[in-house]
C-alpha cells in the first residue's frame, strides 16, 4: 500500500495503455444487475475499493455475485423486490456514489437499513438526497449535520415527485431515479445543467423506460429490469491523467484504448482541445449502449482559456488534473461555476490551489473555481488529504517540474485506480513509492 509518492520530470511518454474500467458504470452494473430478473455478466469491472464496496453491499443483502476472473463478474439478479435485510450496517468506505445511489434503492425496500462509510465519507453532504427522498415519502434520518450514517426505515410507500435540482449532481439525479423504480406514479428530475447520464442509459439497457428531454429526466415506477451482459469501457476520469500527462511532456505519443466517451463525460477533452491539446479520437464504436473510442495524445503547446461554464458539469471529476494542465499552459486559465468541487473527497478547489502554490504556481482559489497563471512548476511537498484525484494530479504535475514533487497520503488512489503507479511507470512516468 503506497502512502507517499515522489514524482520527477520525465523525458517523454510512449505506448498503448488500457486504464481501468469506468467507476460510474461498474457501480451501476452491480446495482442494476442485482435488481434485474436473470443473470448479468460483467466484464471490465473496476476492481477498486469504491466499486467493490457496492458489490459487498449487495452480497450483504443476499445477492449471489461470482468472480469468474479479473474484472469478470456473474450476478444472479433477485428482481426489484428480492433484496434481503442485511445483518449489519452497510459500510461503503470512501464511496459517495455507493452511499447516495443505495439510499435511493434502500428507500424502496420493506426492511430497515443503515448506510455508513469511512471518515472522509461521513463528512460529505447527504441532505441533497435526503430532502427529496423524504418528499417522496421515504423515512431517512442522518446525523444533525446532514451526514452519514443514514438510517433508512423500510416499508414506507414512495410516490413520484417532480424535483428541480438546486445544483447539478449525477448522484442526486440517480438516487431519485432509482427510488422512482419503487414509487407510484412518475418521478421527474430537472437539472440546472446536464450531468452524466449513465443511470438513464443503463436503465434503458436493462429494458426500463426512461424519458429524457434536454435536462429533464423521468420514469414511472412498477416496471422490471431484465438481465444483460455489460462490457465496461475504460474510465475517462482515469484516462484524463494520462491525456494531460502526454500534453505537457515533450516527446510524448500515447494511445489510450477502449475509453468511454459518453457525451456527458467528455468535458475534459473539449476543455483541453480549446487549450490547444493534440488529441485524436479514432476507432469509435458502441459497446452496450455506451460510446467508446481509442484516444491518441501527443505533446502539445497549451494556452490558458476561460473554461465555458457549460463544460464544467461535464468535467467535474477531472478538474484537479485540468488545473495541472493550466499550470503548464501559457497565459491565464479561469474556471467558474465549479462550486461542487468543494464537497468532493476533499475541498478540491482549496486543496489544488494550496498544492499548486506549494510548487510555485500562481493559483488563486475563488468561491466557485480558480484563476491560474501558467508558468514554471517547481518541486515541493503536497498534502493530498486522502483524495485519490489530488494525489494522481500532482503525480502528473511532477512530469516537467524543476524539482521533486512529494505527495503525502496517497493510499486512497486504490479507490479508483489500483494499478496507477505500474501503468504510469510503464509509459515513462518517473515515480517512486514509499
Amino acid at each position: 500500500m503506497m502512502n507517499t509518492l515522489f514524482s520527477r520530470s520525465s523525458v517523454g511518454l510512449q505506448g498503448e495503455l488500457r486504464v481501468p474500467g469506468d467507476k460510474s458504470i461498474s457501480h451501476r452494473s452491480v446495482m442494476l444487475g442485482s435488481l434485474a430478473e436473470g443473470v448479468t455478466e460483467v466484464s471490465g469491472f473496476l476492481e477498486a475499493d469504491d466499486a467493490l464496496a457496492t458489490m459487498t453491499a449487495f452480497t450483504d443483502m443476499g445477492v449471489k455475485i461470482d468472480r469468474l476472473g479479473p474484472g469478470h463478474l456473474r450476478i444472479q439478479g433477485v428482481g426489484l423486490h428480492g433484496l434481503k435485510a442485511p445483518k449489519n450496517d452497510l459500510y461503503v468506505g470512501n464511496s459517495g456514489t455507493s452511499m447516495r445511489l443505495l439510499a435511493g434503492i434502500l428507500a424502496g425496500q420493506s426492511f430497515n437499513s443503515v448506510l455508513t462509510g469511512d471518515n472522509s465519507l461521513t463528512k460529505r453532504p447527504m441532505r441533497r438526497v435526503l430532502d427529496p427522498l423524504t418528499e417522496m415519502g421515504a423515512r431517512v434520518t442522518s446525523s444533525e449535520t446532514g451526514t452519514a450514517p443514514l438510517k433508512i426505515h423500510g416499508g414506507s410507500p414512495l410516490r413520484g415527485i417532480d424535483y428541480k435540482m438546486p445544483m447539478g449532481s449525477a448522484q442526486v439525479k440517480s438516487c431519485l431515479l432509482l427510488a422512482g423504480l419503487y414509487a407510484s406514479g412518475t418521478t421527474q428530475v430537472t437539472e440546472p445543467a446536464v450531468t452524466r447520464d449513465h443511470t438513464e442509459q443503463m436503465l434503458r439497457g436493462f429494458g426500463y423506460q426512461v424519458k429524457t428531454e434536454e435536462n429533464v429526466v423521468s420514469l414511472s415506477g412498477g416496471g422490471q429490469l431484465t438481465a444483460r451482459s455489460i462490457d465496461v469501457p475504460s474510465d475517462i476520469s482515469s484516462a484524463a491523467f494520462f491525456i494531460v500527462a502526454a500534453c505537457i511532456t515533450p516527446n510524448s505519443d500515447i494511445t489510450l484504448q477502449h475509453v468511454g466517451i459518453n457525451p456527458t463525460r467528455t468535458g475534459v477533452i473539449d476543455i483541453l482541445l480549446k487549450m490547444g491539446a493534440n488529441i485524436r479520437l479514432f476507432n469509435e464504436r458502441l459497446v452496450g449502449g455506451e460510446k467508446v473510442a481509442d484516444i491518441q495524445v501527443k505533446t502539445s503547446q497549451l494556452t490558458g482559456i476561460s473554461v465555458p461554464e457549460n463544460l464544467v458539469a461535464l468535467a467535474i471529476d477531472e478538474f484537479p488534473v485540468i488545473f495541472v494542465a493550466a499550470a503548464y499552459a501559457q497565459g491565464q486559465t479561469i474556471v467558474t461555476g465549479a462550486e461542487e468541487l468543494r464537497v468532493k473527497e476533499s475541498d478540491r478547489i482549496q486543496t489544488m490551489a494550496d498544492g499548486l502554490q506549494a510548487i510555485g504556481v500562481d493559483a488563486l482559489a475563488t468561491a466557485d473555481g480558480m484563476t491560474i497563471q501558467g508558468g514554471r512548476v517547481l518541486g515541493g511537498t503536497i498534502e493530498s488529504f486522502d483524495d485519490h484525484r489530488i494525489a494522481m494530479s500532482f503525480a502528473v504535475a511532477g512530469l516537467q517540474s524543476e524539482g521533486v514533487i512529494q505527495i503525502n497520503n496517497c493510499k486512497n488512489v486504490s479507490t479508483s485506480f489500483p494499478n496507477f503507479v505500474e501503468l504510469a511507470s510503464s509509459c515513462g512516468f518517473n515515480l517512486q513509492v514509499q
